[in-house]
Formats: C-alpha cells, structure tokens, sequence
C-alpha cells in the first residue's frame, strides 16, 4: 500500500492515485490538517512488536503500518481543526501541537521506508547554503553569492557587477494586513551601482540574499524523480521584465511558453549525483542557460511543484511518480503502465 501525505488542497496526487488505482495498487491519502476531524488512528509498541494504524472516518479506507510499501511525503499540513472546540484557546492551541508533534513524530518513525519526500533530509536539503557548496563541489557552475547583514561584505562581492539578484531565503510571501491577499517576494534586478547608494542601516535591519544577475537565454526547470529526469525550457526572455523575464513565476498569468526539452548528459548526471549526496530521490531544480550556452545552477527544491509543467506540456509526470512509488508493490508490474 502506498502512503500519501498530503493536505485537502493538493491537486497533485490526483493523477497519480488514478494510475496506481488502474495497477491494483492500494492508495491511502492522508490529509495531515484533518488528522483529528477526520481520522482514527493509534501507534503502538509492546513485547509482541510495534505497529500503526489509521482509519478514515469520511470514506471508511484504513491502513495498518506493516502494509506500507512506499509513502510519498508530498505536502503535509500541520493540524489545524478540532472535533469539538474548546471555550479555552490555549487548550486548543495545545491539544493542535500535541497533533502536530504525535505527526511529526510517526513520519520520523517511518523513515527507513522507501520514500519520495522525506521528512528528515526535506528541510536540511532545502538550505540555499548547503546547496551552492554542494552543487561547486560537484563541478556546477554557480551565481556569486552572498548572505549577510553587513553592508562592506555586500558591496565587495557586488563590485564586480553592473546588476545584482535580490532574492528572498525561504519565506517567499505574507499576507497584507487582514485580508486574505498575498504578496509574493520575487527575484529582483537591481543596480549595483543603487545598492552602494544604500545606508547601512538598509542592510543591517534585514538578512540580504544577493547573487550576481546571471543573463538568460532561457531558464530550465528540471523535475528529479529517483532516475527519471524530465527538462522544461522556460522562455522567460521573451517576456517583458515584471510578467516573467526576470522571475519566470510573474509569467504565470502572460502565457509564458513551456517546452520539453533533452538535457547534456552532464546535466543529468549533476542533478542525479546532487539528489544522492542530499539523500534525496526527488527535487525540482532551476537552471539558467546563458546566452553563451553555460548551464548555470540557482537552486534544487526538495518537494517542489511540477503539476502546472504536465497541464502545459501534456508530459506525463504524474505516471513517472506513480511508477516509482509503486515498484515495491507485488501487485504492479510494468507492464501494466504501458
């Protein structure tokens, strides 16, 4: 049985439950923010062995632990609802983080099982940081890059440049006031020499996140899953600089142009060689090709988003996952995929 992590608003095990459903291979997709609504559920250990079970009281599906074969760490959301509401906030805010930790803490407990998504490699894996060293060490060419509140380490490694990146380092949005509308942080161009115009105090207030602004011929997103590794040429260039020429996700709502592309097998193998070091078997990475050709690598996301590339190229990603997470099943067989 296949272990899906989720939450109600993820559209993107949608296809992939479809497939595994067409093999004979059992699905249970668990919408984590509902666990105390929803489901029933106990873990357990005693001198006759250990195991989980869950039950969902909406469809009547349940799963024992013991018959998991893969889980795919897709979207997970943290608790948030409560059967009954109690009049005291603090005791429900409470009983909501005993959830969320009990959660955190089974995902953990499942940690040797095949995964796609992991909770104990995701996050560490996520660290801009950690990826620029890993990615230099493997012989990638990467964007000169600075974290810092100092405004003379900035400056210095910014010198060389006419145009820097400005770019946010994990939250990439909020809420403007107490409405529901969101503001997106997206990548931003900027002059260098309007940064060395700056105070100090414009750098020191916040954590700046600056790169050189490499030049584009166009950007490439590259979806990693176990060895299936699948290119889509982002066209960003040819859109004006606020709808996508600088940050392709602007290009979202312009009809920014979407392509299936081959990779250089150095590509490929860099993307591989990075998902082992990181202990990963799936990422979504960014690439951008410069005018001259060079392949220049700005981040791997460890769960990122890959539905919106299948909608516009037709290229069927949701069959590449289903096919990995249910390789361990005895009831599939690939030749039930053709």
């Amino acid at each position: 049985m296949i272990l899906i992590f989720t939450n109600k608003e993820d559209t993107h095990p949608t296809n992939v439950i479809k497939y595994l459903t067409e093999w004979g291979v059992e699905v249970f997709r668990f919408n984590t923010e509902c666990l105390m609504t929803d489901y029933r559920f106990g873990w357990w250990c005693n001198d006759e062995g250990y195991d989980f079970y869950i039950r969902n009281i909406r469809n009547g599906r349940e799963m024992y632990g013991h018959q998991v074969t893969a889980v795919w760490d897709r979207r997970p959301s943290v608790p948030s609802s409560l059967p009954v509401q109690h009049e005291n906030e603090e005791i429900n805010k409470h009983i909501l983080d005993e959830a969320h930790s009990f959660l955190s803490f089974l995902r953990y407990w499942m940690r040797n099982i095949y995964s796609i998504g992991n909770i104990v490699e995701d996050r560490p894996a996520d660290s801009k940081m950690l990826q620029l060293s890993v990615a230099r060490s493997l012989g990638m060419h990467i964007p000169d890059t600075c974290f810092s509140n100092m405004r003379d380490k900035i400056i210095a490694m910014t010198a060389p440049y006419e145009f820097l990146s400005l770019k946010p380092i994990g939250s990439s949005s909020v809420l403007v006031g107490d409405t529901d509308e969101e503001y997106v942080f997206y990548s931003q161009k900027v002059r260098t020499a309007d940064l060395q115009q700056m105070p100090e105090s414009a750098f020191s207030q916040s954590v700046n996140f600056v790169q050189n602004y490499v030049e584009k011929a166009y950007e490439l997103r590259i979806t990693v899953c176990c060895n299936d590794v699948v290119a889509c040429k982002i066209d960003s260039q040819a859109m004006d600089d606020d709808k996508g020429k600088i940050d392709w996700r602007q290009g979202y709502d312009y009809d920014l142009k979407h392509e299936i592309v081959e990779l250089p097998e150095k590509i490929k193998t860099f993307c591989l060689q990075f998902l082992e070091k990181m202990k990963l078997k799936f990422g979504c990475f960014d690439f951008i090709v410069t005018p001259e050709g060079d392949y220049v690598f700005l981040e791997c996301n460890p769960n990122g988003q890959w539905l919106w590339i299948e909608i516009l190229t037709g290229y069927d990603i949701s069959k590449i996952v289903a096919r990995n997470l249910a390789k361990y099943e005895k009831t599939y067989s690939k030749k039930d995929d053709n």
